[in-house]
């Protein structure tokens, strides 16, 4: 596994990348692996079992879809979102899957897929583990993998033995680093900024013009979500009888029916980040960055740069893009950006200082002011909980990333007018991680604590 912005950063569906990427990509993978064996054909029918907070909130999540759609050979990127529930319906009716489009077998969901809510895997909460036979009940293959965050997937082998190849670790970059003391050393004694590291060490992998071509493609993702979102009426599913507010609001900002008072930047930055939330609950298409339950906090800070600041033009997108992904990388190495592992600090808190970090390189700031609003954007998304009401990605989730953009915003103009940092971001990464892992488990994607206890008027 390797920890770039493709990794980072990438185009996949809602509403989860631990609950729906992650299975769907680690059910693809099984069966690929049986292909690839040569067994495929013998397979008559798969079991898989779920763990930890995927079967605790996987319903909510659609992690039994996402399973489905991965067994047929589905990715993230590419599925197409308006046919997964008449695609899903079918199976469940006939009680029938084709196996990577290829072989069939018997599937029933309900019986097939186990949601074991009070059994945990070793290495982490979000567990899978896939059996398949053949028609005599003889076990084919079995695998134990992980959903780890951010849609990306490990098996047991893979998770026990720490076969992870980080960026900052990889032989093959030209400038590898761990920390953000590495980042800032690195960039001083080059005389570069964070975004030239970190390009610099992307195109050990690929041109520039490739790179280039890829944030592009995350960006007009992003503002097509944004226009979905802001222009769709409708009830999110799910049984909370959310109504989607995102239009209303935007149809009012339009209109200067909103009071402004000076807080109509405010107003925007959550009508971009709710619009893009609601999509993700909808299952629609939308950027990971880093995670689902956090994809609108960094949209929302480019568009309110775009609209409030100065033109986006294409050299702003990609320092943004390089700069934010750097500063999640040292998340990913440091920490964890799995919501079930730190709870929502790990998610919402971790987009938020990218999304900071990334601002503050487009105001001008310096590599100190950019770690900076890194550290100040994390800092006050310390001890945030996962308790997502019902296991939907929607309450109090659709508002925290509202919230969260509105911090990132502040935390960059901060970080350009400080002149004595106390707490580094190395200091406020290790402290989200050690409150992470105090953190009770009813606290961490699980709906067993917090605000997913309290009844909600439906």
């Amino acid at each position: 596994m390797r920890t770039s912005i493709f990794d980072l950063f990438y185009i996949g569906i809602g509403p989860s990348s631990s609950h729906t990427i992650g299975p769907m990509r680690a059910a693809k993978r099984f069966v690929v692996d049986i292909e690839t064996s040569g067994l495929l054909a013998e397979v008559a029918t798969v079991n898989i079992f779920l763990y930890g907070s995927l079967a605790l909130t996987g319903i909510g999540h659609h992690t039994d879809k996402a399973l489905l759609l991965g067994l047929l050979g589905e990715e993230p990127e590419t599925v197409d979102t308006l046919t997964i529930n008449k695609r899903v319906k079918t199976i469940t009716d006939n009680g029938r899957l084709l196996l990577l489009g290829k072989q069939v077998i018997s599937f029933y969901p309900s019986s097939d897929i186990s949601f074991l809510k009070r059994e945990r895997m070793m290495h982490h909460s979000n567990g899978l583990y896939f059996i398949a036979r053949d028609d005599t009940g003889v076990i084919l293959k079995e695998e134990k993998m992980y959903s780890v965050g951010g849609g990306f997937v490990m098996t047991q082998e893979e998770i026990s033995k720490k076969f992870i190849s980080h960026l900052g670790h990889d032989a093959n970059v030209i400038n590898p680093f761990r920390t953000g003391k590495d980042l800032l050393d690195l960039c001083i004694s080059k005389n570069k900024s964070i975004a030239d590291i970190m390009l610099e060490n992307e195109m050990q992998r690929h041109s520039k013009e490739e790179i280039e071509a890829y944030i592009d493609s995350l960006w007009a993702v992003m503002q097509e979500t944004i226009d979905r979102g802001l222009n769709t009426t409708g009830i999110l599913p799910g049984g909370l009888k959310i109504e989607r507010r995102a239009p209303d609001l935007f149809k009012k900002l339009k209109t200067n029916f909103m009071p402004d008072g000076g807080a109509e930047v405010l107003d925007w930055l959550s009508v971009y980040s709710i619009a893009t939330n609601e999509e993700n609950a909808c299952g629609g298409r939308v950027v990971t960055a880093p995670t689902n339950g956090s994809a609108g906090i960094i949209p929302a800070v480019l568009k309110y740069y775009d609209k409030f600041c100065k033109p986006l033009d294409k050299q702003s997108l990609y320092t943004f893009f390089l700069t934010a992904g750097a500063i999640g990388f040292l998340y990913k190495e440091n920490a964890s950006i799995s919501g079930a592992e730190m709870g929502c600090q790990g998610e919402v808190g971790v987009a938020c200082s990218m999304a900071a970090a990334g601002l503050a390189a487009l105001l001008g700031g310096s590599p100190a002011n950019i770690e900076c609003a890194a550290e100040i954007g994390m800092e006050h998304n310390l001890g945030l909980t996962c308790d997502p009401i019902k296991g939907l990605v929607q309450i109090p989730c659709i508002e925290r990333n509202s919230m969260g953009a509105v911090k990132a915003v502040n935390a960059a103009r901060l970080a350009l007018k400080r002149t004595d940092q106390k707490i580094s971001l190395d200091r406020v990464i290790q402290t989200m991680k050690e409150t992470g892992e105090d953190m009770k488990a009813k606290y961490k994607e699980t709906s067993k604590g917090g605000l997913a206890l309290h009844k909600v008027a439906c």
